[in-house]
């Protein structure tokens, strides 16, 4: 067992990512102690790391902590660039300081964009929740994990591409899926049990790129490929224009009668380049915490 502390020289609101993570009920996470159990897959092997946040915003610091003591340096890794321990929020706060979100990053500073633990299960859950609600989303992925992930350690682990390919169509319909979603997921699971999908190669692409691939599979469109460029790869320039969340989000930042337009959306976001992830988060987090 070991442990390493990181003390950030920037300001980094871990209260509010812990409670945001707390709203996905499979996390193993305890939002009042700022705790959180992270389940990794190193090469096909399950880790649990043991993640805790002590201090305050200004001066934070991460406790984290496994067992696993052959891929220590591996797992730092993976959980710096899964917290963005090397993003310097204040940096972040600045630049939003010039721009007509400056109200909103003042009320709402120092937010982190918290990446999914597997890239895998992220696209699986972002295909579960396009054009859902998030309480019946949320269902249909606890259903989906709970009967086809595995709970090692108390900890629940998203299924491998090979498990979900052979789920057939209807057991998933039975869990009340609809057929064209039971489809969309088991089916782009057996284009990367087929190496028709790289997931892995997609890292390396550039945000267009990868857009482009995704979305010429049967089921991704613009949202699934924005929410997943951005919670699975972690990139910082992302904005999905079309989400519901966000548009009712700026309308009651701008004091709007009604939701503005996709478009009008999309064109004020070209002013929060390029982080407009950032500015997506905070978003989210301003109806969250209404």
């Amino acid at each position: 067992m070991w442990q390493e502390t990181i003390s950030l020289p920037f300001p980094y609101d871990f209260t509010s990512a812990f409670r945001r993570l707390q709203m996905d009920s499979l996390q193993a996470v305890d939002a009042e102690n700022h705790q959180l159990y992270v389940p990794l897959r190193l090469d096909g092997e399950k880790i649990i790391v043991d993640v805790r946040a002590e201090g305050t915003r200004q001066a934070p610091r991460f406790m984290i902590a496994s067992e696993n003591d052959q891929r220590k340096k591996d797992i730092l890794h993976q959980i710096s660039d899964i917290f963005g321990l090397d993003t310097d929020l204040a940096i972040i706060d600045q630049f939003f300081q010039q721009t007509d979100l400056a109200h909103l990053f003042q009320l709402y500073p120092s937010t982190p964009v918290i990446r999914e633990f597997d890239l895998f299960g992220s696209l699986m859950k972002t295909i579960i929740h396009q054009q859902l609600n998030m309480s019946f989303a949320q269902v249909l992925t606890n259903r989906f994990v709970k009967n086809f992930g595995e709970y090692y350690h108390d900890v629940w682990f998203y299924p491998t591409p090979e498990t979900v390919a052979s789920i057939p169509y209807q057991t998933l319909r039975d869990l009340q899926f609809s057929q064209r979603k039971a489809e969309y997921v088991i089916d782009t699971a057996q284009l990367i049990v087929d190496e028709k999908l790289d997931l892995e190669a997609l890292q390396h692409q550039s945000d267009d790129e990868v857009m482009t691939r995704l979305q010429k599979i049967r089921g991704i469109g613009a949202w699934t490929a924005q929410n997943w460029l951005m919670f699975a790869l972690g990139r910082r320039d992302l904005f999905p224009q079309a989400d519901i969340g966000i548009q009712n989000a700026v309308k009651y930042y701008l004091d709007r009668d009604r939701k503005p337009k996709v478009d009008e959306i999309l064109e004020r976001s070209k002013h929060w380049k390029p982080y407009r992830s950032f500015a997506a988060i905070t978003l989210w987090r301003s109806i969250e915490e209404q």
